[in-house]
């Protein structure tokens, strides 16, 4: 099977990047190593391409209430340029994919995960009729990247020209980066404070270079796969096909903040409440390992007789100790309580801590 490339394939190799396969595309794992690039990230920046994500624009006298219907998240109070973090959900109440939609002032712009580009597609507009409504894949023309770190937005202001300072947590504005109009989100998924910026897909090489060449007095690198899945699960940011799926519900992984049962009718309405009023069945808690081992995903985990799984598992550079988000039984999902993990058919011990592991820094 051919896999896709972002425009910045070659750039990734003259830097020295291994490249692996992930959800369809040819993407960096590393450049140096997982642990350096964690560590940029929560003492610098690091700079992420992550093209392979998809954009789509909904827009039409219908667009707000239709969103209302596809997912659960209460949208009308959205003002604009804000964003939020949403889903799609199934009937049942299963997670069609985990999604961030911004409220631009013509549209709004939805963000949604690389594997599941044609399928959320095709959710979405099987949802159209009875909506005034269009809904339009821009992930080919557009590139996306990544900057997170406490010093992300003193080298991005750099190279822009508006105020960043006045660009609220998960609000946008547009301007240009390095001279490239872009749309430029105070929004990432690293547990720290950073920006996503999304623009003409041929001007990828010019700001991925600019932003790299103002971050070199402040030890900024780039960031490949591997850090960028350990930087969000140390704060506990749900990954589909993990802690999310057609089988796992937001709401037995602590999202509920963001399903509004309240409102009025949304695919997936009368799940989400029958769960919400009985309670979810499973809980997804955090554990750190007592014994040696690596948690890892899929891997059973048992506690008092009752069996559960690892969603998430790996070493957490931050804890420096080997962790996982594991999903159990809701009766038993108390912190301080111990369980094992079953490693090749060996049972490890572990024990549930505080969720998260690592507070988020984001700027208020």
């Amino acid at each position: 099977m051919d896999l896709n490339r972002t425009t910045l394939y070659d750039t990734h190799i003259a830097m020295g990047s291994r490249m692996v396969p992930f959800a369809g595309w040819e993407m960096p794992v590393q450049y140096t190593s997982p642990l350096e690039e964690h560590a940029a990230v929560r003492a610098s920046a690091g700079l992420f391409d992550i093209d392979h994500m998809g954009q789509v624009i909904v827009e039409g006298p219908d667009a707000l209430d239709y969103l209302q219907y596809v997912t659960p998240t209460e949208l009308s109070n959205l003002q604009e340029w804000e964003a939020t973090y949403s889903m799609l959900c199934y009937v049942d109440g299963g997670t069609v994919d985990d999604i961030f939609i911004y409220r631009l002032p013509e549209h709004y712009y939805v963000v949604v995960n690389a594997s599941n580009l044609t399928k959320d597609l095709t959710w979405m507009k099987a949802h159209i009729p009875g909506f005034d409504v269009t809904v339009t894949d821009v992930s080919a023309p557009t590139h996306m990247l990544a900057f997170q770190g406490p010093k992300a937005q003193e080298v991005l202001q750099t190279l822009c020209d508006v105020d960043l300072s006045k660009v609220e947590f998960h609000f946008s504005t547009r301007g240009k980066v390095a001279g490239i109009d872009t749309l430029i989100g105070s929004t990432g998924y690293t547990g720290e404070y950073g920006f996503e910026l999304f623009f003409d897909t041929t001007q990828a090489i010019k700001v991925w270079n600019a932003i790299l060449e103002a971050g070199r007095p402040y030890d900024i690198k780039a960031i490949g796969l591997a850090a960028r899945d350990s930087l969000r699960f140390e704060p506990c940011l749900p990954l589909y096909g993990h802690e999310l799926s057609p089988d796992i519900s937001p709401l037995e992984v602590g999202l509920g903040f963001f399903v509004n049962t309240d409102k009025g009718d949304f695919l997936g309405k009368e799940a989400l409440l029958k769960q919400r009023l009985e309670g979810p069945a499973r809980k997804l808690v955090c554990i750190e390992m007592v014994d040696k081992g690596v948690p890892r995903e899929h891997y059973e985990v048992v506690i008092e007789g009752q069996r559960g799984h690892v969603t998430s598992g790996m070493f957490a550079p931050t804890l420096k100790s080997y962790a996982a988000m594991v999903l159990i039984p809701s009766s038993l999902a108390k912190v301080g309580r111990e369980l094992e993990v079953l490693i090749r058919d060996q049972p490890k011990k572990a024990k549930i801590v505080k969720r998260p592991f690592y507070t988020p820094t984001y700027r208020k």
